[in-house]
């Protein structure tokens, strides 16, 4: 038996398989309007494919939870009442086809405000549509890059009020997986890190300062998220910053960090860690190869005792199998590879002699 294709039980969900749809954003959303940040056509379409490729859960790209959280003006959101209903519409068709819907809820801080990286990826000061990043402390993502407002604890607490309202929006909305992404160098990532909070307030400075923003944020998405369903949380291992960098010290959020919220995590209502690495700060090279990211989740599954899901270069089926079949992972998150074949799992279930079908209408053309 194929341990890839073997379902995973959280809490009431019964996941089909192991192989699940990370989160990519597609800069696709309406910009302007009543229609702002919704998802549309594209989005439908996109994920749905994902979910008749065979895919046993499928995250959206990161949402944000308000105006301000969002990349670019093209994110998607929810924070109002056009936005859920178009989510509907897709968490509806995702059980349709068999996959479990998630939505990954997230607030960019200082790397808000940015043109879509077709168009450049550069800042969008106010008088260009963007619109002034927040963050931590007021240290700016990069050369070019605005200064972002330095968060008030008012205002860190009206944004952990945001999460917990996008998360009772997307379970009316019929999603039945809530992550909340304290990754890739965005505003929970920013609070994690010593690199970019330097803070010396009760958020900022010790180990349990630094965490309080991401704890907090959980308890609330949590208090209006069902018993009976999970929440994860995607987490960066490592900020790839061993030396000194000339914008700062080069002290920066390690495995060792993630293994410790790891445990905080799981103790308040998180069910799974889903391990990435870096973002923080700009021009890092990681060691890119096949699996480069896996020895995080492995780390964080043996030493903490969470479920993960592992990312990162995960492109052949034999792959994925020894990784969930040795106990690396609970399941991998695939992200380029579904761009390139939606049917991924599917070609994977027959090269793994997998039990596992194809939808009915398209078995004539796999016997």
């Amino acid at each position: 038996m194929s341990a890839l294709f073997t379902p995973l039980v959280m809490r009431s969900l019964d996941i089909r398989n192991r192989v699940w749809m990370a989160p990519m954003c597609q800069y696709s959303a309406p910009v302007g309007g009543e229609r702002t940040g919704a998802p549309g056509d594209w989005h439908f379409t996109h994920l749905s494919t994902r979910a008749v490729g065979g895919a046993g859960l499928i995250m959206t790209e990161g949402t944000a939870v308000t105006a301000a959280g969002r990349i670019t003006p093209a994110d998607l959101g929810l924070w109002n009442d056009t936005q859920q209903a178009a989510f509907q519409r897709i968490a509806q068709g995702l059980r349709a086809l068999g996959s479990v819907p998630a939505i990954q809820l997230t607030h960019a801080g200082r790397k808000a405000s940015t043109a879509r990286p077709w168009d450049g990826g550069t800042p969008l000061p106010p008088e260009y549509g963007g619109w002034r990043p927040m963050g931590p402390s007021p240290l700016p993502y990069g050369p070019g890059h605005l200064v972002p407002d330095e968060l008030t604890v008012p205002e860190i607490r009206r944004i952990v009020g945001d999460f917990a309202r996008a998360a009772r929006r997307a379970l009316d909305a019929g999603f039945q997986v809530v992550e909340v992404h304290g990754a890739h160098g965005y505003l929970i990532h920013q609070f994690l890190s010593p690199y970019t909070n330097r803070r010396g307030d009760q958020y900022g400075g010790s180990f349990s300062n630094r965490i309080r923003f991401a704890l907090e944020v959980v308890d609330a998405v949590r208090s209006v998220w069902p018993d009976d369903l999970p929440v994860f949380f995607r987490a960066s291992a490592t900020d790839w910053l061993e030396r000194p960098t000339a914008e700062g010290p080069g002290s920066g959020w390690e495995v060792e960090d993630t293994v410790r919220l790891s445990v905080e995590l799981m103790d308040h209502g998180v069910d799974l860690l889903d391990i990435s690495s870096g973002g923080v700060a700009p021009g890092i090279r990681k060691p890119v190869a096949p699996g480069y990211q896996v020895p995080f989740a492995t780390a964080v599954r043996h030493k903490a005792g969470a479920p993960v899901s592992a990312v990162g270069l995960i492109t052949d089926p034999h792959q994925a199998e020894h990784i969930v079949a040795t106990g690396q992972a609970d399941a991998v998150m695939l992200g380029r590879e579904l761009l390139r074949d939606p049917y991924w799992p599917h070609r994977a279930a027959r090269e793994l002699d997998a039990d596992h079908t194809w939808p009915k209408p398209y078995e004539m053309a796999h016997p």
